[in-house]
């Protein structure tokens, strides 16, 4: 395609559909155990035994040369320009990097921090790179891109704050901080950073009060929703199930992994949902 579209791992988009629409994934790194590597090439148990044991995880953007080589790979396979969008700066320096690399390169290279994560970063790739393969430019690509993000909510459960807080992403949400253990608190992303929603008594009725909250974002518009877990279990699928029957114009619905990076920073008990407004 002759624009080609870059994203990073915390877009939590599945290997397959990214491959079918021209997506290539750059991988944020995770020091843990004594090695520092790709996302990718942790095991997702081994992380969540380390987590669960109280060892220290820690992330890091992509080196720029990953990026470089990325944007190399995509002009030798014809583009003429690249649009690539990552996680908000505010949660990641990976934006950064991708501008670094960007000086690099012989073609345009438009580098959008997309103000968010997980799947309103995927779905606002996948808008992106259907755009690009139907023959818009990169302007149009940006836009289609931008209005998907700006559009789509990020709605997340964690069983405690804990995670946040160690790896120093916990943003608004720190006004959350203290509550009793029984009471579980309720996330969004908001400004590009990690705001609080709700706090709720007890996991099963948080879970169900996530469910309300994406129902009501969703309103009567057609959206596709992603349910992002580190572990699929009965409890991820029983909310698929619900939000298929009291979503009224659902486009689509994906059950997805949520990348480790985001795993290491939200815990391993953790849920989330993304409703992304269909364009």
């Amino acid at each position: 395609m002759p624009v080609a579209v870059i994203t990073d791992s915390t877009a939590c988009l599945p290997e397959q559909v990214a491959a079918q629409w021209g997506v290539t994934t750059v991988q944020l790194q995770i020091r843990a155990n004594g090695r520092v590597d790709d996302e990718n090439r942790f095991e997702r148990t081994e992380l969540v035994e380390t987590l669960r044991a109280g060892n220290t995880v820690s992330t890091s953007p992509p080196d720029p040369g990953a990026f470089f080589w990325t944007y190399q790979d995509a002009v030798s396979a014809g583009a003429d320009a690249i649009v690539s969008l990552h996680i908000s700066r505010k949660l990641s320096a990976t934006a950064d990097a991708a501008r670094e690399a960007a000086q690099q390169v012989r073609v345009p290279v438009y580098v959008l921090d997309s103000t968010t994560t997980s799947m309103s970063l995927g779905f606002a790739a996948l808008s992106a790179a259907r755009a690009a393969a139907a023959g818009a430019g990169p302007q149009r690509v940006m836009q289609i891109a931008d209005r998907r993000y700006r559009a789509s909510s990020e709605l997340l459960y964690v069983d405690t704050l804990e995670y946040l807080r160690r790896g120093g992403r916990i943003g608004a949400a720190s006004a959350l901080l203290g509550s009793a253990m029984a009471i579980k608190p309720l996330l969004t992303v908001r400004d590009g950073e990690v705001a609080p929603l709700s706090k709720v008594p007890g996991s099963k009725r948080a879970i169900a009060k996530l469910t309300d909250l994406a129902v009501a974002r969703a309103g009567e518009r057609p959206v596709d929703i992603a349910v992002a877990c580190v572990t699929p279990s009965d409890r991820e699928l029983t909310v698929v199930q619900r939000l298929r029957e009291r979503v009224p114009r659902l486009n689509d619905i994906m059950l997805v992994h949520a990348s480790t990076v985001i795993t290491a920073h939200v815990g391993p008990g953790a849920l989330g949902i993304t409703v992304a407004p269909v364009p």
